[in-house]
């Protein structure tokens, strides 16, 4: 029996993974390429598989029909926008996610990306190795409003941080988990008033067809000059062109991008900019939360396969 393993940290920092598949029995086909695989990549490693360890790789319904066996999709993380869900159902292919497993790790990292546009961290150190030791003066974080869209495991988490920082916490989740706000101190606001009153925005929400552009320029016209937006979610979720000509006018005070639409993003604008610091999509990567979607991961696929 064939699987498909697509994630690029799988099993690296812990080989034993791959152990466990093959005494299961499974022969493993590796994404090899060293970057996410296309659509056509996808159909030509999947064509005989009848199971797949997925990272962010395209599993739409063109690359489903070219996997006529397969019977079981095991997500390498949280997000299924990559994952064409209805053919899946229609055909009876279980689906499964690494839920909370790397939810510390994007906390951590979306309130280091919070730190670093507030305190133009990447910038100092810039100038720094060009012998430029000139001061650069941020903006505060502490007491500050934090708003944060989408209010799961890792929104949580990063509500969790922000008790140490004194800040006021705004959460909005369709579906509002009460008794959570009310532990962590937070309250509950719709996306715009996050948007009018919060100095810090952070997104932790999936992107679907609710979601999509839901940070668009509407929404970056309320915002305060000095607010300071943080995506580590789905690039799907922010009108890229519309944050783009924010930054470069000043019209809010920074952003820090972990996820594009498109990775790398391909506007040379990205670059060029001094008030937005940039991730490879990397928020979940630590040796802890990388071993742990593994294990997870595997658990899950051996399940769904009948091997567990």
């Amino acid at each position: 029996m064939k699987i498909l393993v697509t994630p690029r940290s799988f099993g690296t920092t812990n080989p034993a993974l791959f152990e466990r598949l093959g005494a299961a029995g499974l022969q493993v086909v590796r994404n090899d390429t060293g970057g996410i695989l296309s659509a056509a990549r996808m159909k030509e490693k999947i064509a005989d598989c009848e199971g797949i360890i997925l990272g962010v790789d395209p599993l739409n319904a063109e690359v489903l029909a070219a996997a006529p066996l397969l019977r079981a999709v095991a997500r390498y993380g949280v997000g299924l926008d990559n994952v064409d869900l209805a053919v899946c159902k229609t055909r009876g292919i279980a689906v499964s996610r690494t839920v909370g497993a790397n939810s510390n790790a994007v906390a951590d990292y979306a309130f280091g990306l919070m730190l670093a546009v507030a305190r133009k961290t990447t910038l100092m150190d810039r100038r720094c190795r060009e012998k430029d030791w000139r001061k650069i003066t941020g903006i505060d974080m502490y007491g500050k409003i934090l708003g944060i869209i989408g209010f799961g495991a890792v929104g949580k988490c990063v509500a969790e941080r922000a008790r140490g920082f004194s800040m006021r916490v705004l959460v909005h989740d369709p579906v509002f988990d009460a008794q959570a706000a009310a532990e962590l101190g937070a309250e509950s606001a719709d996306v715009d008033a996050i948007c009018r009153e919060a100095d810090f925005i952070t997104l932790h929400t999936p992107l679907d067809d609710a979601t999509r552009n839901l940070i668009n320029s509407r929404r970056l016209a309320m915002m305060k000059t000095t607010a300071v937006l943080v995506n580590t979610a789905r690039g799907g979720l922010i009108d890229e062109a519309a944050l783009l000509a924010a930054l470069r006018e000043g019209r809010i005070y920074g952003a820090g991008l972990d996820v594009f639409a498109k990775e790398p993003p391909p506007d040379q604008g990205w670059y060029n900019l001094d008030n937005v610091v940039l991730g490879s999509h990397c928020a979940a990567s630590t040796n802890g939360a990388t071993e742990t979607m593994g294990t997870m991961a595997v658990d899950n696929l051996l399940r769904d396969l009948g091997l567990a």
